[in-house]
């Protein structure tokens, strides 16, 4: 995309209604609609299903033959959005890796705080091996808050000794509900949606009394030893930059495979914007050799360890 389109996005997302004051959740709720309520693209298909006690929606893409499942969670700061809203999105990865798509409906804040969400997530993921889904046919991915989650629920499941899947996406992972990335600051004015105040009160409804550092609720303070090889993309005109770079700093050093991508001159979760914006779908083609190269690894070690 030119510069002169990207000056145009900006300009259009800045004159949404998402000002400080006023309701937060009928403010959050706009910014799903900006980035997740495109039409679906033909040959998507979107029904009501479940994991378990999990409600899902599974997505299936004309076309597709899938040999793999992407388990995806939606954003919406823990608060806000469903598993249908991030059908689209999550229909462009699927089609990529050549997966179904089962989206997690898990449980919101406030009515549902920590730890519902990770509890459903990794609720769902385990019903999904329970099925007899082998873990490396699996890919986790989500967005925002849904990004964040997935690492959560990726940490929990390990505790729990479940063998993790082939590879997770992460898009702007919000992963420090603690609000410390420099990129709070130093972005603050240049992204053109988000800023501190506006994470705030999500902050509070959805930790409750927690410590919002715990490891399951920001999992950039959380042990990422023994996880899945990481994509981590994040735009750099993002206050959330800092959370996806501090993230990919924390999975290398505990010796995690991670690649991190950064796309210059974009906003939060700008591969939702992939009908407009080419650097949204660059960055899912990306995102897809990557994590098809994870599955086909996955897919031969068993021969490796045999020969």
């Amino acid at each position: 995309m030119s510069v002169p389109q990207r000056e145009t996005l900006d300009r259009m997302l800045r004159q949404a209604p998402l000002g400080a004051g006023g309701d937060v959740r009928e403010q959050w709720r706009m910014f799903q609609e900006i980035l997740g309520a495109q039409p679906l693209p033909a040959g998507v298909t979107v029904t009501p299903a479940a994991l378990g006690a999990v409600r899902t929606a599974e997505i299936t893409v004309a076309g597709v033959e899938p040999r793999h499942i992407l388990l995806y969670f939606h954003g919406g700061v823990y608060a806000l959005g469903s598993a249908a809203l991030g059908a689209d999105l999550a229909s462009e990865i699927g089609r990529r890796i050549d997966a179904s798509v089962i989206s997690v409906e898990y449980r919101l804040a406030p009515e549902h705080p920590y730890p519902a969400a990770v509890d459903d997530a990794v609720a769902a993921y385990e019903a999904l091996l329970h099925r007899g889904v082998a873990a490396p046919d699996i890919v986790l991915a989500g967005e925002s808050a849904g990004a964040g989650l997935a690492v959560g629920a990726l940490v929990a499941a390990r505790d729990r000794g479940l063998p993790m899947p082939a590879a997770a996406l992460l898009m702007s992972p919000w992963a420090d509900l603690t609000l410390s990335g420099a990129s709070m600051d130093t972005k603050q004015g240049i992204d053109p949606l988000l800023n501190r105040d506006r994470f705030l009160p999500a902050v509070a409804n959805y930790v409750g009394g927690h410590d919002p550092s715990a490891g399951l609720i920001s999992p950039i303070f959380a042990d990422l030893s023994g996880l899945p090889p990481l994509v981590i993309q994040a735009g750099s005109r993002e206050v959330l930059l800092d959370d996806a770079v501090r993230l990919a700093r924390r999975a290398a050093a505990a010796d995690v495979a991670v690649t991190l991508d950064i796309t210059p001159g974009v906003p939060h979760v700008f591969q939702a914007l992939h009908a407009v914006l080419d650097e949204g779908v660059a960055a899912l083609d990306r995102a897809g050799r990557l994590l098809r190269a994870e599955l086909r690894e996955r897919l031969i070690e068993p021969s490796r360890s045999e020969s």
